[in-house]
């Protein structure tokens, strides 16, 4: 069951930007998104950006100077600033909620680098 949403995924070329997206659906509004994943095809999914509740950001090495994390706490919506991106980037990104210690995932968005 879709109770985390994405948005904001597409193609761009290499050095291009994009922000993404994720919403907790009306029903399930008490998950908190706090984290964005990504997973290219044949490889394992790995974190990008995380913003824990009341605790300090952490960024993929390879993300660093690139991404930001940030949410409107408001509307419990995440979002995920992506600038210079590169073909290396290419993949679906996921979003990562908790709700009383259990894990929930979006359905992902596909974000594609040309060179």
């Amino acid at each position: 069951q879709v109770q985390l949403v994405e948005s904001g995924g597409g193609l761009v070329y290499s050095g291009g930007s994009l922000r993404l997206s994720c919403a907790a659906s009306r029903s399930s509004f008490s998950i908190y998104p706090m984290a964005w994943y990504r997973q290219a095809p044949g490889k394992q999914r790995a974190l990008v950006a995380r913003m824990p509740s009341g605790g300090s950001t952490t960024y993929a090495d390879s993300v660093k100077g690139r991404f930001t994390i940030f949410r409107d706490n408001v509307n419990n919506t995440l979002y995920l600033q992506m600038n210079s991106l590169k073909p290396e980037d290419t993949a679906v990104y996921y979003c990562l909620g908790t709700r009383e210690g259990s894990a929930y995932w979006g359905q992902g968005t596909q974000v594609t680098v040309s060179s």
